[in-house]
């Protein structure tokens, strides 16, 4: 690193550098502050409030919950820094929740996380940011950013099972060059050490594992109680057309799913199509699956159109694995992806996102939405 940067790649010292470090009471982004203020930043926490859970139990697994605003609260005491919380419920409604159960409706399979970290999380904590005349917004996702001159890439974190640059694709160059994301070179009980060094209270608190408005991985109870009436009785149908059962509610379903189509059948079933528009769903054996071609739109590229125009790797779900193959670019902000190899269970609603290797790991090049 040029001897005239600090620690994350600007030109100044760290007590002339202001950074916004976005807190959730986690372990990641409580060490991440801690790291910032042992290194003489000027940190500044924000901790968003972003739903109504209800709940104020430390036992949570939500991200979000009340419990997590106390924790954030308690480790800036602790650390003596700046500590702001921030009340954006309706904007999470609007931005977040309308749009999950919008999806869900439409047969679609959302991912709410990703529309956090693009609209709240991001957007507005980023011109929340720039209002504080921060030098930089920190977070504790396991992505990498590397800094070169004026211009920040992101690249996959070298802790696989951590890595969470699936969920920010959708990132701006402008927001890129901004952020900073200091655990993306570390493995998760390096984190957990730094937390117990600095005596965080955080430092064994297990990791959130439900979306916040989503208990117990209830899709379908949060369908319900924000739209009671979307629970339609409708066919099942086979590849023929022919109707071979009765479904409660095309939400119950996703694209791949096996269990809870309540149809028998000589070989196992699974479902290959949801028809929001007739209330249908189609269904099938587990070789009619597999896909070799995506169509995805509201593109979001960190890297020139030329940069794609060769074999790259894609993720089509958040758990999977990285796959060959090539994008064609269309008009309106869309494209064709083209799989090396059929890929089972991909489904609309989902992000494709693209990578590349280099020499310094696994670049995101962008991606977008899956909507065919």
């Amino acid at each position: 690193m040029n001897k005239d940067l600090n620690s994350i790649g600007l030109p100044k010292k760290p007590s002339e550098t202001t950074v916004v470090v976005a807190m959730s009471g986690g372990v990641d982004s409580s060490t991440v502050a801690g790291m910032m203020k042992k290194d003489g930043y000027n940190v500044i926490g924000i901790t968003l409030k972003l739903y109504n859970d209800g709940k104020e139990v430390a036992t949570s697994k939500q991200c979000c919950s009340g419990q997590d605003i106390m924790d954030a609260k308690r480790v800036a005491h602790k650390l003596g820094i700046k500590h702001k919380i921030l009340y954006y419920q309706d904007k999470f409604k609007q931005g977040v929740i309308d749009n999950f159960v919008d999806s869900y409706l439409k047969g679609e399979t959302p991912i709410p996380c990703i529309q956090c970290n693009q609209t709240v999380k991001f957007k507005d904590l980023f011109e929340v940011s720039k209002e504080l005349k921060a030098d930089a917004l920190i977070t504790g996702h396991y992505v990498k950013s590397i800094t070169s001159g004026l211009e920040t890439n992101m690249y996959r974190a070298i802790d696989e099972n951590r890595d969470q640059s699936y969920f920010l694709f959708n990132t701006t160059r402008e927001q890129l060059n901004y952020l900073r994301f200091p655990l993306g070179g570390m493995l998760k009980d390096e984190t957990r050490s730094i937390a117990k060094k600095l005596d965080l209270n955080v430092a064994d608190k297990p990791d959130s594992q439900d979306i916040c408005f989503v208990p117990n991985g209830d899709y379908a109870s949060v369908i319900r109680k924000f739209k009671p009436d979307s629970f339609q009785k409708g066919n099942i149908k086979d590849l023929e057309g022919k109707v071979i059962g009765v479904h409660d509610g095309i939400i119950n379903f996703t694209i791949g799913q096996r269990k809870g189509i309540k149809v028998s059948d000589i070989d196992p079933l699974y479902v290959l199509k949801i028809n929001s528009d007739k209330n249908e769903i189609i269904v099938g054996p587990r070789e009619n699956l597999g896909r070799k071609n995506i169509n995805i739109n509201k593109l979001n590229l960190l890297v020139d159109e030329k940069d794609l125009n060769k074999d790259i790797l894609v993720k089509v779900r958040s758990t999977g694995k990285l796959l060959n193959a090539r994008i064609n670019l269309k008009v309106n902000n869309s494209a064709e992806v083209n799989l090396k190899e059929p890929e089972d269970g991909i489904s609309p609603g989902q992000a494709c996102v693209f990578y590349d290797l280099d020499q310094k790991g696994y670049k995101v090049l962008g991606g977008g939405w899956i909507y065919n």
